[in-house]
């Protein structure tokens, strides 16, 4: 990994992710407020990157546990990953995956072979999981 990562150097972000886990201690509720009291820059950088696992991002962007079978899927990924998306949930005929973009949460639904609707913003999960339980995907 480079020293710089969008002009924050990395050396800074370890630290600063370290000091917002420490005090955290393994609470993603706190640490979503550390991340919350971070100039917009860092904040931006921060969550993509290996610093915080896909999880920590997931809990900060939605305030919401999902639940354990996603959580755990998050929790073995790296928060970078979220740049390119990563699968959280499927049934029969549909894949969720999770991701950021331009620093906000997005939710997009697959069919495996193109995009069936993609959501935004906080409430991005939960119309992602309505979506999901639509009878005409059931």
């Amino acid at each position: 990994m480079s020293e710089k990562e969008a002009g924050i150097p990395y050396s800074r972000l370890v630290a600063i992710a370290d000091h917002l886990l420490e005090s955290a201690d393994d609470d993603v509720a706190l640490l979503a407020r550390g991340i919350d009291a971070l100039e917009q820059p860092v904040r931006d950088e921060l969550l993509v990157s290996d610093q915080l696992n896909a999880y920590q991002v997931f809990y900060y962007f939605f305030r919401f546990e999902p639940d354990i079978l996603v959580q755990e899927r998050l929790d073995l990924e790296p928060a970078s990953a979220l740049r390119g998306g990563l699968m959280i949930e499927d049934t029969d005929l549909l894949e969720m995956f999770f991701g950021i973009r331009d620093a906000k949460p997005i939710i997009v639904i697959s069919d495996g072979d193109k995009t069936v609707a993609t959501f935004t913003g906080k409430s991005a999960y939960e119309q992602g999981r309505v979506f999901l339980a639509s009878p005409e995907y059931r």
